[in-house]
């Protein structure tokens, strides 16, 4: 780009940096030209030619805009130039952060010199879009222009992992992480995008139970957002429903509400609990690694793989005595570890009787939010085993308490990256989307879970396990989680929350921002641009909750797991997803 003999003549022509304020390499003001405007947001460029040396190219992002009088002294001036008695002029200023230079010569802009504002390839530049290989479509500048991340970042290739903070009910932090997973599937950007998985908790409510409709509310002009973006305004088209067993139902119905179609029921068997070693998932709250029954639970786990044998439909017995229900293999756990001729074997040989009591208090607490999910009376449990047959693997748990909800995030983490490490290969990429990871990953103390996520944030990458974590406050979630995110969401923040030190990636002007933005209007950060920007992402194309809820998916064979009207038709089939 070369400046012309007369750039107001230009139409991207938008002003020229003022001398009465200083310039730097890292930010500089604009002067607005008359019948000209920038608002927040604006990318812009100038070039410079310093003594010596070729041309510079200064791109920025406009960061503020101001407006006042020049010529008026008081605040009640404003009366007497409106009423023609003092002469003033409305001046216009933009504060623009500057993201790159090309070639990398730090100078600052000098006053005087035009700015244009960045269009086509200079937008590109601006953006280091230029220097992306593999352009993800992220959503939409203010202006309605496509921006993208580096997709080198999120898939592992330089980084991996993203992490969304923004308060509930407001921040549209799980939605926006399904949108992600919309562009990373349909956008082409992917290699053999079709073979790429995603396993996501629903934590709240049942607004993710309806991804395979389309929203009968996306309107023409959302639709003309996503074609801006070369994404198609689709449902997901690949997704299987699980959520638990309804209480006291010995079908195991799935326990949903707003739909009853296309949802089985998930449960593990007393003999996949015991087997697995799943006992200490009913002990992963984050306080319970403080307490000396933990040696207990490791104990009896060991124990419990031993000893237990499989009886069939699930159920086992120990030294002779089955066990088809929870409570009865809690019963027999509780008088092992409290019998004095078996408990040094099964509690430890240096466990005192309170620690002894403490962990069967403790057992007993979990039975009923367990029972219903640990089970020996299921005809054929590997039906409701999760299996990841679609593309999509949607597991509902929000209507579980929290310890049962502990269990079913950990035991399901803890499978899919054990089937990772055993394919020995990032191919196929797995996108894990789990909100509330302050629940899960809390800052303070350990728990299976939280180990769990910590080797996915840290060795997640080179096995194609990629987590899209979101939580309420960053503040309260594990540093080494979110640190090793890539990229980084930030939607409504409350204003307490943004001034906390998690947030320093954002410029204090991003961190205000973000206490008023609205839904649908993320800051994405990103490690190749220094200047975090502000995305707009179209609504929906999936339905978000039940009265949005459209058209179905087609019914094509794999294309749905539906619940059969025979329980039993598929008694000697084997399932071939690989069990989450």
């Amino acid at each position: 780009m070369s400046e012309p003999t007369a750039p107001e003549d230009r139409p991207d022509f938008v002003g020229r940096v003022i001398g009465t304020e200083d310039a730097t390499p890292l930010e500089f003001w604009v002067g607005v030209a008359p019948e000209r405007f920038l608002q927040l947001d604006d990318v812009v460029a100038l070039q410079r030619t310093p003594p010596g040396r070729d041309p510079v190219m200064i791109y920025g992002i406009v960061s503020q805009v101001r407006a006042r009088h020049e010529g008026a002294r008081f605040d009640s001036d404003v009366f007497l130039i409106e009423d023609g008695v003092l002469p003033a002029e409305v001046a216009e200023a933009a504060k623009v952060l500057s993201t790159r230079f090309e070639p990398e010569v730090f100078v600052p802009p000098l006053p005087g010199q035009a700015v244009l504002k960045a269009e086509g390839d200079d937008r590109d530049q601006a953006l280091f879009f230029d220097r992306m290989a593999s352009r993800l479509p992220a959503g939409l500048s203010r202006d309605g222009q496509p921006v993208f991340v580096d997709l080198e970042f999120l898939d592992g290739t330089r980084g991996a992992h993203v992490n969304i903070s923004g308060v509930s009910g407001v921040a549209t932090k799980t939605t926006y992480a399904t949108f992600l997973l919309h562009s990373l599937f349909t956008s082409g950007v992917v290699p053999a995008a079709h073979n790429a998985k995603a396993l996501i908790f629903n934590v709240k409510g049942e607004d993710l139970l309806f991804l395979d409709h389309a929203n009968r509310k996306l309107d023409d002009t959302q639709r003309d957002r996503y074609a801006a973006l070369g994404l198609p305004a689709s449902a997901f088209r690949s997704v299987d429903f699980w959520a638990p067993p309804r209480r006291g139902a010995s079908s195991a119905a799935p326990d949903t509400g707003a739909r009853s179609e296309g949802i089985t029921s998930f449960a593990w068997s007393l003999e996949e609990f015991c087997r697995d070693g799943l006992l200490p998932f009913l002990f992963a709250d984050a306080g319970d690694d403080r307490q000396q029954y933990t040696m207990v639970v490791h104990n009896v786990t060991a124990q419990l793989q031993r000893e237990a044998v499989a009886i069939g439909d699930g159920a086992v017995s120990i030294d002779g005595e089955s066990a088809r229900t929870f409570r009865q293999l809690i019963d027999l756990i509780a008088a092992r570890v409290q019998d004095e001729l078996t408990a040094p074997e099964w509690a430890g040989r240096a466990v005192g009787i309170g620690t002894v009591n403490a962990f069967v208090r403790r057992l007993y607490g979990a039975q009923r939010h367990l029972e219903h999910l640990v089970r020996g009376d299921l005809a054929d449990p590997r039906k409701h085993t999760i299996s990841h047959d679609a593309q999509v693997t949607v597991v509902d748990i929000h209507n579980l308490n929290d310890r049962a909800k502990r269990f079913v995030v950990g035991v399901v983490l803890q499978r899919a990256f054990e089937a990772k490490e055993r394919a020995g290969s990032p191919d196929p990429l797995t996108f894990i989307v789990l909100d509330e990871l302050n629940k899960y990953a809390p800052r303070e103390g350990t728990s299976p879970i939280k180990e769990i996520l910590l080797d996915v944030a840290e060795r997640g990458r080179s096995l194609g396990m990629i987590l899209i974590g979101a939580q309420q406050t960053a503040s309260e979630v594990e540093r080494r989680v979110v640190a090793n995110s890539a990229i980084r969401v930030v939607g409504r923040l409350d204003a307490a929350e943004a001034a906390r030190e998690e947030y320093g990636f954002l410029p204090t002007v991003h961190r205000q921002r973000a206490t008023i933005v609205k839904p649908g209007t993320m800051i994405v950060s990103q490690p190749q641009l220094p200047v975090p920007l502000v995305v707009e992402f179209p609504f929906p194309a999936w339905a978000t909750r039940p009265s949005e809820a459209g058209e179905g998916p087609p019914r094509e064979e794999g294309a749905l797991v539906t619940q059969p009207d025979d329980p039993f038709a598929d008694l000697d089939s084997e399932g071939s997803g690989l069990p989450f």
